[in-house]
């Protein structure tokens, strides 16, 4: 390098750190930044005799030119704030090298050909290949061609049993709506026929002539965010119009959740019906006797309950009746109801996630948030514990019964995705493919602690940060949770993280209750009036991180989605001392009116709702994040991030909560809203948004915590 350069490389350095270093002493104020007027009206909804005001409701409305306004408005400001920062466009084009790499999946079997998922490295969608008996490979479905701008992308595949035909969906804008085409695979033409307005479904064929799906009926005002509370199981049969599909299930029986799917054999039917994100009704249909009636095995909410494969006569199901950490019991289609299930496999202290294939059942058990695995045959014999390739999180396993070769997954906090290749019979695993990530692995730790919650309830966490770091309580820490739903969050390696690793970061990852970590009673002690578990488990967390030195209040992030963004955003507003940075994404905020848009009344399991009774009113506005942000009071910084088409938890939620924080907020921390264009609730997000988005979360991060990243 020559004398100049090098000058101007350590003048640019001092430039940078000098500007952090002034950012951090005489951080802009509120005043400074000019946020759009947002007006206030005098609507008021009343509660049990509680008088609660809405003023923002108007936000509520997205077919609205004053909301759309509203939104071009706020993300002016947004996004003149995040250029300004001196550094973010470096954290953009470190995320684009590491993500430029060749992603390969596992392949799948279907008829002649072999079929696979491929991304050259920065291709918004990945590409859907194949190869005939002969290796010649050609590509079958390309989303990358479905819009200019990557935003659609492809939701769904399905192919007849002997491979002939293919039904694929496309969520446009990362919406929850789906339309369905179907393709002839061996000429990859379109036969014309498009089924519209599917939600919630997957497409399962019988035979080459038709194939079941479900929806919901069309909602009167917006798609985006009107109620959609009646599912519907439909069968279309090729060559009619959609008009003419006849609904198998859920014309009568008012479910907000209705799934059907037809068994490898082709002789079961089965049906799942429930009305919240736990719990579910259990039918089965004989398709070996088209006019036979449907079976009822589970007729209550009280359990989950799925038909994992069949054997003749013989179903098997996974369930956590009487057995919160699941079990699998077997028993004859003919007379399927509860009290003739036996037991295959027991239920055992960690929780159970069992998925088939080559004619074994692979028991995927989740010891302390990391993967052991266990083959069993269709006898419920153990035939080995697979040999894994370290700790961390598997998937995969799952294939036809006549497979010869099965494939899985391997990765956790340091360790991209690699798929490996198992043989069931012998049960060696070989590597099958490995990614070539622009990473040193070995540079990082990743260690899983144990801390005591505000009841104490031991929580486990799992910490990764580069070797040699200094625990001085000086390190930018971003800590993740989300607390709810049954769901578990085990180690994975994303691009997104390793950046933030690679700038001096430390990434911690609480597994609240709420999740499923530890089955059905870790679940059940964060819903309803137990919600406030998760807010202590996670304030907890952040408490330990800060005691042992990792960082501190002035270097710490908190970030979650979804239900993870009501958790962010409960823990600001009862602990805003606790961080520096508070990144909420796509939460679910207003508690009292999440159930009155699209699917959120069945979130009903986990939170209740304001309706329900004067109690559960009172215990939601009390954590409400939007019904308690108080005035005077100094929030960390945040940035609320959500997409105009997320019809999941539908962006009114941040923009009411952006708002009230916004005009309450007190002190030099800003508040910002970004808000996507054309993207959703995250499924389908193009690559370019993911890597925009999370360059902009990091380097906001990082600017509010006056530190510079370390990466040269």
């Amino acid at each position: 390098m020559k004398k100049s350069a090098i000058i101007l490389a350590v003048a640019s350095s001092l430039s940078l750190h000098a500007q952090i270093k002034m950012h951090k002493k005489n951080s802009r104020t509120n005043k400074q930044i000019n946020y759009p007027e947002t007006r206030k009206d005098n609507t008021v909804d009343n509660y049990f005799g509680d008088e609660v005001a809405d003023p923002y409701r108007w936000l509520e409305d997205d077919l609205s030119e004053e909301t759309a306004a509203w939104v071009t408005k706020q993300n002016k400001v947004t996004f003149n704030y995040l250029k300004q920062i001196p550094f973010r466009d470096a954290i953009e084009k470190r995320m684009e090298e590491l993500w430029n790499y060749e992603r390969v999946s596992a392949p799948f079997k279907e008829g002649d050909y072999t079929y696979y998922y491929k991304n050259d490295g920065l291709q918004n969608q990945s590409v859907l290949y194949r190869k005939d008996k002969n290796g010649k490979e050609e590509v079958f479905l390309d989303p990358n061609t479905f819009s200019e701008d990557g935003t659609t992308s492809l939701g769904g595949l399905s192919f007849t049993k002997d491979g002939s035909l293919c039904a694929y969906s496309i969520s446009e804008g990362g919406s929850d709506w789906r339309k369905v085409f179907i393709m002839n695979a061996k000429t990859k033409k379109l036969t014309g026929e498009t089924i519209v307005d599917v939600k919630f479904s997957g497409v399962s064929w019988l035979g080459s002539e038709g194939f079941y799906y479900s929806s919901y009926d069309k909602p009167k005002g917006s798609e985006l965010s009107a109620k959609t509370d009646q599912h519907k199981l439909y069968y279309h049969k090729l060559g009619t119009p959609q008009s003419n599909d006849k609904v198998i299930f859920g014309d009568t029986e008012k479910r907000r959740y209705v799934g059907g799917y037809v068994t490898e054999d082709q002789n079961y039917l089965v049906i799942t019906a429930a009305n919240s994100t736990s719990g579910n009704e259990l039918y089965v249909k004989s398709l070996k006797q088209p006019e036979s009636d449907i079976i009822t095995i589970v007729n209550n909410f009280d359990n989950d309950s799925r038909i994992i494969t069949t054997k003749g006569n013989t179903l098997y199901i996974s369930t956590n009746y009487e057995a919160p950490n699941t079990k699998i019991v077997t028993v004859d289609a003919s007379a399927p109801q509860l009290e003739n299930w036996k037991d295959l496999i027991a239920e055992t202290e960690n929780v159970l996630s069992p998925s088939t294939g080559a004619g074994y059942i692979f028991a995927e058990y989740m010891q302390d948030a990391v993967s052991v695995v266990k083959q069993y045959d269709y006898n419920g014999k153990l035939i080995r514990t697979v040999t894994l390739p370290g700790v961390g999180s598997v998937g995969g396993f799952g294939g036809k019964k006549d497979a010869e070769t099965l494939y899985y997954s391997f990765t956790n906090y340091v360790s991209p995705g690699t798929i490996y290749a198992y043989e069931p019979k012998t049960g060696k695993s070989t590597l099958y493919r490995k990614p070539k990530v622009d990473f040193n692995s070995e540079d990082y730790i990743s260690k899983q602690v144990f801390y005591t919650s505000k009841d104490g309830t031991k929580v486990p966490m799992i910490i990764t940060y580069k070797k040699g770091t200094k625990l001085d309580g000086k390190n930018p820490t971003m800590l993740y949770g989300y607390g709810g739903f049954n769901i578990s969050l085990t180690p994975s390696f994303s691009i997104p993280n390793a950046v933030w690793l690679e700038n001096g970061g430390i990434y911690a990852v609480a597994n609240l209750r709420g999740g499923g970590e530890y089955g059905k009673k870790w679940h059940n002690a964060g819903t309803k009036m137990q919600k406030q578990n998760v807010f202590d488990d996670f304030i907890a967390a952040a408490e330990y991180l800060i005691e042992n030195n990792y960082t501190s209040s002035d270097y710490l992030a908190i970030r979650g989605g979804s239900n993870g963004g009501l958790l962010v955003g409960a823990t600001m507003t009862q602990r805003p001392d606790l961080m520096k940075v508070a990144l909420p994404a796509v939460g679910v905020l207003d508690m009292l009116r999440y159930h009155t848009f699209t699917a959120g009344a069945g979130w009903a399991y986990d939170y209740g709702t304001a309706e329900d009774n004067a109690a559960m009113f009172n215990y939601l506005k009390g954590y409400s994040p939007l019904h308690n942000i108080k005035k005077g009071v100094e929030y960390p910084a945040t940035l609320i991030t959500t997409g105009d088409h997320d019809d999941r938890v539908v962006p009114a939620h941040s923009f009411k909560f952006a708002a009230t924080l916004q005009e309450k907020q007190a002190g030099n921390n800003p508040v910002l809203i970004r808000i996507g264009v054309n993207a959703g609730h995250g499924a389908g997000k193009s690559i370019s948004q993911t890597i925009e988005e999370y360059s902009d979360i990091q380097a906001f991060t990082l600017y509010n915590m006056g530190v510079a990243p370390k990466r040269k």
